[in-house]
This record gives structure tokens, C-alpha cells and sequence, in this order.
């Protein structure tokens, strides 16, 4: 580890977890072993990092937020609080025979958030999907396929809605123009398409 890693008393680091420099661990923070984490993040109360997690620098997560094992987070990403990213799209605790399950019964799923994407709080990434860079996951959805980037989802499940600037502003299409938007606060354009 970095010597410049400020970690709060409360939280357990795993002494194999890598922690970049400038890197900032709240209260009662769990990051488990190979655990990757960039430079210049804040990890808020509370968040349990999982055995295995990549995430990039300049990353905020807010408290209580859960990433497991097969998720990557690129630099830039904000997590909201109580976030939740899943990792098993066939969770059972035990066998059809009634043993409980170990890690060679299941297949991990793994969830990719892109460059600069936002991901509101409370909402719950299922496995398997890529949220694009820049895109914007609201507050409370719930997340079962790819979003592109720039991509505006809500609900659950979540569904496309419009697309975002990077500054956070929603866009506005320019309907002569077809898949052309521009921001009506900061003037950015954008040619965007539908994939992550």
C-alpha cells in the first residue's frame, strides 16, 4: 500500500488489497483481499468491497454501498449510497440435494461501469451488464441490461429515458440532426448511438 492512504481506524483493509495513493477509507469500510482500488478515491461508511473488485482512481463511493466479486468500476465513476452490485444470477444458498453451496456450485457474473458514469443511490446492477461512459443510473433502479453511453435509465427495470452530458445535464435531441444531441447548459454535442 501507498503511504500517503489515509484509512480510518474502523476499517478493515486486507493487507493483499491495493490502495492508490491519495486514496481516502471511511468508518467501518471492509475491503477484502485483491481488492484493487485507484488513486485519489473516497470510499464512504460503511462499504464493503469484495475479494477480486477493480476499480479505477478518482472514483466516489457513498456509504453502505455493496460491490462484489466480478464487478469493474473504470476512473471517474460515482457510486451513490446503498448501492448494490450483484454478482449471481441464480442465487440459492443451497443444493438441489439440500448441501449448502460453495464457491464451485455457482459462476460469478461480472458488471463493468464505464468512465465517468453515475450510478444513483440505491440502485442494483444485476450481473452481467456494462453501464457506458457517462451514463447516468437513477436513484433506486434496478439495472438488468446494458446501458449505453451517455444513456439516462430509471425504474425497475430500468429503461432509457434520454441521454446525459457529461457535465450531468440531460440532453437535448436536435431533431433534424437524428442521433445528434447538444446540452442546453454547457453547449456540448453529441452524436450518440444506442450500445453500451
Amino acid at each position: 500500500m501507498v503511504s500517503n492512504v489515509q484509512i480510518h481506524p474502523t476499517a478493515e483493509v486486507s493487507p493483499q488489497a491495493s490502495i492508490g495513493a491519495g486514496t481516502k477509507i471511511w468508518h467501518q469500510v471492509q475491503i477484502r483481499e485483491r481488492a484493487r482500488i485507484g488513486e485519489h478515491c473516497i470510499v464512504g461508511k460503511g462499504v464493503y468491497i469484495d475479494f477480486d473488485v477493480v476499480i479505477g482512481s478518482q472514483v466516489k463511493i457513498q456509504n453502505g454501498a455493496s460491490i462484489y466479486h466480478g464487478a469493474t468500476i473504470e476512473d471517474g465513476v460515482f457510486v451513490g449510497p446503498h448501492v448494490c452490485f450483484t454478482n449471481d444470477r441464480l442465487p440459492r444458498a443451497i443444493t438441489p440435494d439440500g448441501q449448502l453451496k460453495s464457491d464451485s456450485d455457482w459462476e460469478v457474473g461480472h458488471t463493468l461501469v464505464r468512465r465517468g458514469a453515475s450510478i444513483g443511490a440505491g440502485a442494483i446492477l444485476l450481473p452481467g451488464v456494462t453501464v457506458g461512459t457517462f451514463a447516468l443510473v437513477g436513484a433506486g433502479a434496478v439495472v438488468t441490461h446494458d446501458v449505453p453511453a451517455h444513456g439516462l435509465v430509471v425504474g425497475n427495470p430500468a429503461r432509457l429515458i434520454g441521454f446525459v452530458c457529461a457535465c450531468g445535464n440531460k440532453l437535448a435531441p436536435n431533431p433534424s440532426e437524428g442521433d445528434r444531441y447538444t446540452c442546453p447548459s454547457c453547449g456540448r454535442g453529441y452524436q450518440l448511438q444506442v450500445t453500451p
